[in-house]
C-alpha cells in the first residue's frame, strides 16, 4: 500500500544544514515486541547523513515517501544532509541528531580519538565501493603501482583505505603523495593526480558521462585502470546507521532503534525491487535542494543501480558480518597515514557494533508478512553526458 506523506525542503547551501522534514498525521506505532506502557514512545526522530542527497541514501528517502516512518510510529522525521561542514559521527555524539549514516572506518577513529561510545545497529552496505582510477597503462592497475605517485582522495577520512591496502602490500605510505581532489573526477582529467578515488556509484560515472576530447565520445571503462579496493586486503565497511551507545539502555531510545530499522529497511527493500522510482525519488530530493550534485537522473539511475549492489549481497540486509568487521578493524589497525599517524591503535570496545536491533527488526517484519530475502537484480543503465 502506497502512502502520501507531506514533505517540506528546507533549502540550503553547503554550509548550512539542508533536511528533509516529515510532518504528517500521527499514525500508531507498529508493535516492536516492546512494553511500551513504562515509557512514553518516541515519535520524532533526526537522521543525519555524511553528504548531500542522492542514491547512496535512497532507502531513507524512500521510507519517507512511501510513508514507512508513519507506519512505525514517526510523525516528525527530519532527514539531514552534510555537504562536508557537518561530520555525521559528531552530530551524533553531540546529541544533535538521534541515528547517522557513516563508514565504519571513520567512527572507529573517532571513537578512539575522543573515548565516546557509539554502536552500529545496521550494516547498509556489506562491500566496499571505492576504487582507484587511472588512465590506461600509466602502471597503476594495482596497489603496488601506486609508490612514487600522487594518489588522489577527497579527505576526511576517505583516505583509509588507501593506507589499509597499502600496508597490507608492506608498502610504506611515504612512497605516496596523496593529494586532495574534490568530489569529482577533474583532478585525473586535469592531470592534478595520476590515480583519483571514486565510488562505484558516483565518480566513476561521472568520468563515463564525460566526452573523451580524443574521441569526441564519452570514456569508456576500457579507457581505465582500476583498483577496487574491495579485492584488497584495504576493504572496509563503509555507510553504516549508528546509534549512541549509552542511549540504547533507554527502552523509549530502544524501542525507536527498532521501529526506525524497520522503517528504513522496508525503504530499502523498495529501492532494491523499484529502482527506477527509487533514483526518482532521490532525484525530485536532490533537484529541490540548492546543496546537491551531480543530480542528473541518470547519473541517479546508475547510483541506486550500483549502491543496491553493495547492500544485497545475499546476507541478510544491515546484519554486521564479523568476518567483515575483522577485516575492517584489522585494515585501521595496520592503516598508517603519510605523516606516520594511526587511524586507531587499539580494538574497538565490543559495543561498536551489535546486530541485536537489526535481527529483532528483521524478525517482526518477517512475522508483519514483509519479506525480507532475496539479491539484487542489476539493471542496465546507459550513462549519457553530465547524466542528464
Amino acid at each position: 500500500m502506497r502512502h502520501s506523506i507531506r514533505r517540506a525542503l528546507t533549502l540550503a547551501s553547503v554550509a548550512t544544514v539542508s533536511a528533509i522534514a516529515l510532518a504528517a498525521c500521527s499514525a500508531p506505532a507498529a508493535d516492536s515486541g516492546t512494553d511500551s506502557g513504562d515509557f512514553e514512545p518516541i515519535t520524532s526522530i533526526k537522521l543525519q547523513l555524511q553528504w548531500l542527497p542522492q542514491a547512496q541514501f535512497a532507502g531513507y528517502y524512500v521510507a519517507l515517501d512511501q510513508g514507512y516512518f508513519e507506519e512505525e510510529g514517526f510523525d516528525d522525521v527530519e532527514i539531514i544532509p552534510s555537504g562536508g561542514d557537518i561530520v555525521p559521527q559528531d552530530a551524533l555524539v553531540a546529541g544533535d541528531v538521534d541515528f547517522a549514516v557513516a563508514w565504519v572506518p571513520k567512527v572507529l577513529g573517532t571513537l578512539e580519538a575522543t573515548g565516546a561510545e557509539l554502536t552500529d545497529i545496521a550494516q547498509v552496505f556489506q562491500k566496499s565501493g571505492t576504487l582507484q582510477v587511472s588512465y590506461k597503462g600509466d602502471g597503476l592497475d594495482t596497489v603496488a603501482g601506486f609508490e612514487g605517485k600522487r594518489i588522489g582522495s577527497w579527505g576526511f577520512g576517505n583516505e583509509w583505505e588507501i593506507f589499509a591496502a597499502m600496508a597490507a602490500d608492506d608498502l610504506d605510505a611515504s612512497s605516496v603523495s596523496i593529494t586532495t581532489q574534490d568530489f569529482s573526477m577533474n583532478a585525473l582529467i586535469d592531470g592534478d593526480v595520476d590515480a583519483a578515488q571514486a565510488m562505484t556509484y558516483n565518480e566513476w560515472a561521472q568520468i563515463l558521462e564525460t566526452v573523451n576530447p580524443a574521441t569526441g565520445e564519452l570514456y569508456q571503462p576500457e579507457d581505465f585502470d582500476v583498483v577496487s579496493y574491495e579485492d584488497t586486503e584495504g576493504a572496509m565497511l563503509q555507510d553504516a546507521l549508528w546509534a549512541d551507545t549509552a542511549r540504547l539502555e533507554d527502552p523509549a531510545y530502544a524501542d525507536a532503534t527498532v521501529r526506525f530499522l524497520k522503517a528504513v529497511t522496508k525503504g530499502w527493500l523498495y529501492a532494491r525491487d523499484n529502482p527506477e522510482d527509487a533514483a526518482a525519488i532521490v532525484y525530485d530530493a536532490a533537484i529541490n535542494a540548492e546543496a546537491a550534485f551531480p543530480v542528473g537522473p541518470v547519473h541517479q539511475l546508475w547510483q541506486m543501480n550500483e549502491v543496491n549492489k553493495l547492500i544485497w549481497t545475499g546476507a541478510d540486509f544491515g546484519v554486521v558480518d564479523s568476518a567483515a568487521w575483522a577485516k575492517t578493524v584489522k585494515g585501521a589497525l595496520a592503516a598508517v597515514n603519510q605523516d606516520g599517524l594511526n587511524l586507531i591503535t587499539a580494538e574497538p570496545a565490543d559495543s561498536a557494533y551489535s546486530n541485536e536491533y537489526i535481527e529483532k527488526a528483521l524478525a517482526e517484519l518477517a512475522d508483519e508478512g514483509v519479506d525480507v530475502s532475496g539479491e539484487y537484480t542489476p539493471i542496465d543503465v546507459v550513462l549519457t553526458e553530465g547524466g542528464q
